[in-house]
């Protein structure tokens, strides 16, 4: 087979630096903290959990309004989670090891204490007044236009040094960067070159599909909707053409450093994200449609193949399960059986074509943690409360064993560890054989060593049933065939002879042996069984 990128066939780990681990004791996770689990993540040895890169979230300087999205230095790192040197250490020891590293780069907007907006702020006349979007007020003072902020409210504020209105999607402390103009957009290309000229691997890109606003500043229409920015159709400010040229520019960038990549948080569905994730434009782009789907076999399997569908065969798919701005896939799927689940959960993203990303702690089935009302932190949590409960529970600290800091921390962890860490931990699963940590190295490990699960390609199997997913991962030479169970009862998939002839060995399974026998016709599932099998 040609060689694919490593992007391709590589898994890709999220680090929430503040949760991760804590060097220093003041309960905020840190880059030492991060540089001391390497091996944890991968030391070359099945022992080690067998990622390829590590995507860690902002760690730039920032005054925290939206804990590290609201970026006021995008060349340095914030002394909260250690020192350039610290950095610079972290990239060594993580490519000695074959870890790749990749930055969360927040270039839509800046803090409203970047010194960029700081001088834009200081007068209409002053050189940097351009690099963010001011506009005059509208009839009787009212606001531009009827954009809202995903945050809740107007995405106008209104400032009263200079008399004119300036727009943030997010919060008010995060003005949205001017993309059409020439030396902001500049200066936002450069930090792509400072940060690949230290080593990095690539970049995480935050709402990437929202550089650009319409350049009339038209209204959007209106839509159905509970809060305030899901009452609008994102029409006017997110989506404009202008975004490809950036998009091919940054790949420019990428590819003149050779093997670099870039991943798109794109606001919106499938489709828009297939729509960017093309040859010259962006590498990946994420696909949040998983996050969204019930436990049924049949609702993964559609998403998966609209996919396919939208990509046409030239963009690479990227799967996700979580992240940091959604509940974790053990809250949303566990039931009755957190860990038969959390095991099929892996499978499913480990197996299909395309690149994983694992959300930190979902490797030991991890759950959402309780958040109390006085301890809510997130901006939308507090803002919407209860309806939106915010962010919060899905960034708990990472439990490393039972102690009182779970190994996080010495000092008080700057959220509440999960009720349950003193069970659910990394130390606890470390050496149980049955446990979900060893199944996720054990599938991680299998999938390194087999081209058809990496690099091959997908067909979904023609006699699915209601309750399992049954599809094939093949290369010429190779074909590997994934059975999954979604439900707590026994069932069977029928190999019609005509595609599936022959005997099939398990690989691996979560419910069975390694050197089970080999089957042929009809493979029978237990509850929740994931089994993952090849050719005889």
């Amino acid at each position: 087979m040609p060689s694919k990128p490593w992007w391709q066939t590589g898994i890709i780990y999220q680090i929430y630096p503040r949760s991760f681990a804590d060097s220093d004791g003041d309960g905020v996770g840190d880059l030492r903290g991060i540089l001391s689990h390497l091996d944890y993540l991968n030391d070359g040895t099945p022992r080690s959990l067998g990622v390829d890169a590590i995507w860690i979230s902002p760690c730039f300087p920032s005054p925290g309004f939206d804990f590290g999205y609201d970026v006021s230095d995008y060349c340095a790192i914030d002394p909260l989670f250690g020192t350039m040197a610290d950095f610079d250490r972290l990239v060594a020891e993580a490519h000695h090891r074959g870890i790749r590293i990749i930055l969360d780069l927040v270039l839509n907007h800046t803090s409203h204490l970047h010194p960029w907006f700081v001088e834009s702020r200081a007068g209409r006349q002053g050189p940097k007044r351009d690099w963010y979007i001011w506009k005059d007020a509208g009839f009787l003072g009212r606001a531009p236009n009827n954009w809202q902020s995903v945050f809740g409210g107007r995405a106008w504020k209104w400032d009263d040094t200079t008399r004119q209105f300036f727009f943030h999607m997010f919060l008010a402390q995060q003005p949205d960067l001017n993309w059409r103009h020439p030396p902001a957009r500049q200066a936002a290309l450069d930090v792509f070159r400072f940060w690949l000229d230290r080593g990095v691997d690539g970049f995480r890109l935050d709402v990437v599909n929202a550089y650009f606003k319409d350049s009339l500043f038209r209204d959007n229409p209106l839509a159905l909707g509970i809060r305030g920015y899901e009452r609008q159709q994102h029409i006017f400010d997110k989506d404009q053409p202008e975004i490809l040229g950036v998009y091919r520019e940054i790949r420019s960038i990428l590819d003149s450093y050779g093997g670099r990549m870039a991943v798109g948080e794109v606001m919106g569905g499938l489709a828009e994200a297939a729509r960017y994730a093309m040859p010259g434009l962006l590498p990946l782009a994420f696909n949040f449609d998983f996050t969204s789907q019930p436990w049924r076999p049949g609702a993964f399997l559609k998403s998966a193949l609209e996919y396919e569908a939208a990509l046409a065969g030239d963009g690479w798919p990227c799967y996700v399960l979580s992240n940091h701005d959604t509940p974790r896939q053990a809250t949303r799927y566990g039931g009755r059986r957190p860990e038969e689940r959390a095991k099929l959960a892996a499978a499913l993203l480990l197996t299909l074509r395309g690149t994983p990303f694992l959300y930190y702690g979902e490797e030991i089935g991890m759950r959402d943690g309780k958040i109390p009302r006085a301890e809510i932190m997130d901006p939308p949590g507090k803002r919407y409360w209860p309806f939106y409960k915010g962010r919060d529970a899905c960034r708990t600290p990472l439990p490393w064993n039972d102690s009182p800091g779970a190994g996080f921390t010495a000092g008080k962890p700057w959220l509440p560890l999960n009720p349950d860490y003193q069970t659910v931990n990394v130390a606890a699963q470390c050496d149980d054989p049955n446990s979900v940590l060893s199944f996720y190295r054990d599938l991680i490990w299998l999938r390194k060593k087999t081209p058809a699960l990496h690099s091959g390609g997908f067909r979904a199997l023609a006699r699915q049933t209601g309750r399992a997913l049954a599809y094939l991962r093949e290369t010429k030479s190779q074909k590997v065939l994934v059975t999954l169970n979604f439900f707590d009862a026994p069932c069977e998939i029928r190999l019609g002879s005509a595609d599936l002839p022959g005997s099939w060995r398990v690989l691996l399974s979560s419910r069975r042996e390694a050197d089970a026998p080999p089957v042929a016709n009809v493979i029978h599932l237990a509850p929740h069984e994931a089994a993952i099998w090849m050719k005889d």
